[in-house]
């Protein structure tokens, strides 16, 4: 099957991957390719854990999406991904019934009260992986143009002017905030996101949600951390708020105990990013209209969700690729690995 793909963020570019695996003609068009650094898409500005949401729907897809990230930490670290061990905190609820996940995720504990930072009412570890956008997004490109997945250069203003360009049986509108237009989506709306990479040879990943959302990521192959984070809506502005930068410090450094008080913002090893999540209230929109899936909406969970966008698709019935990688899962987790 011939089938046309609308944009080049990490949805679009795993579900291409999905495809052309599966033996499919794959066409992308996309304003934005890996390396361009604009911040009319989000990818390359992610922090990005592999994260699976508590409150999130679509488990199979983020479970899908957990197994393939996993495998693909241990087959090839070129890709940018790494295994890490991972906690989290929170003080929205009681107890850890909702975190469906905790039966997925390798080497999971929950912590004892006097484990916990101020404020925390319960706390988890486990492991899990992050992802280097800079080095990702490169990789499954160079992973594309070795499957012959053709791309073209261009920004469209409707799905019928795509349609006219690809020449595809099906297309996936994987726009992101682009589908405000391509689809009359008004649902999907901006949200800013600000972090700071810092130098420090902090391993492990921490996250903590609730009345505030501060994490702690790894950077592969920087030796630094990414620490954030905010969730601003309606704000569109390209530089990072020096207030947000000393707001983020004050909260890591809660979590952390201080591991950070040594942190000079105005430092030149301190990177600012500020990046725009494509969410849309309602939650995500995964499905099939006429000859066109659509596929966005995914808000700061792109990278949790991505190789399972790409499984529902017509590669799902043809593909054997998710058998190897359940299998591949299952081996690496046993205690002989």
């Amino acid at each position: 099957m011939e089938i046309g793909i609308i944009g080049a963020g990490v949805i679009g570019l795993t579900t291409a991957l999905v495809l052309s695996e599966a033996g499919h003609k794959v066409t992308i068009l996309a304003r934005e390719w890996p390396g361009d650094d604009s911040k009319k898409w989000a990818s390359p500005w992610a922090g990005a854990g592999i994260l699976p949401h508590p409150d999130g729907k679509g488990h199979d897809l983020q479970t899908k999406t957990f197994i393939y990230f996993w495998a693909l930490a241990h087959r090839d670290p070129t890709s940018g991904v790494q295994v890490v061990n991972v906690t989290e905190y929170y003080d929205d609820r009681p107890d850890d019934s909702t975190i469906w996940y905790k039966t997925l995720v390798p080497k999971y504990r929950q912590l004892q009260a006097s484990e916990l930072p101020a404020t925390a009412k319960i706390g988890f570890r486990y492991q899990s992986m992050t992802v280097n956008p800079q080095y990702f997004l490169p990789w499954i490109a160079q992973q594309l143009e070795e499957r012959r997945v053709r791309f073209i250069r261009k920004e469209v203003s409707s799905i019928p002017e795509a349609r006219s360009i690809l020449q595809s049986e099906l297309i996936v509108n994987a726009t992101a905030l682009g589908a405000f237009h391509l689809a009359n989506d008004q649902n999907v709306h901006p949200v800013r996101g600000q972090i700071m990479h810092v130098r420090s040879d902090a391993q492990d990943m921490v996250l903590f949600q609730g009345s505030h959302y501060t994490y702690q990521i790894p950077r592969m192959y920087t030796g630094g951390v990414i620490i954030g984070g905010v969730t601003q809506e309606g704000n569109m502005d390209e530089r990072a708020d020096g207030e947000v930068k000393t707001d983020i410090l004050k909260r890591v450094n809660l979590v952390q105990g201080g591991q950070y008080n040594y942190l000079d913002l105005k430092s030149s090893s301190v990177k600012d990013l500020v990046g725009f999540r494509p969410s849309r209230k309602g939650g995500y929109r995964l499905e099939l209209d006429g000859d066109v899936i659509h596929a966005y909406g995914f808000g700061s969970l792109g990278y949790t969700y991505c190789y399972g966008v790409g499984l529902r698709s017509p590669a799902q019935t043809s593909s054997n690729n998710a058998g190897t990688e359940w299998n591949m899962w299952y081996r690496l987790r046993s205690p002989h690995h």
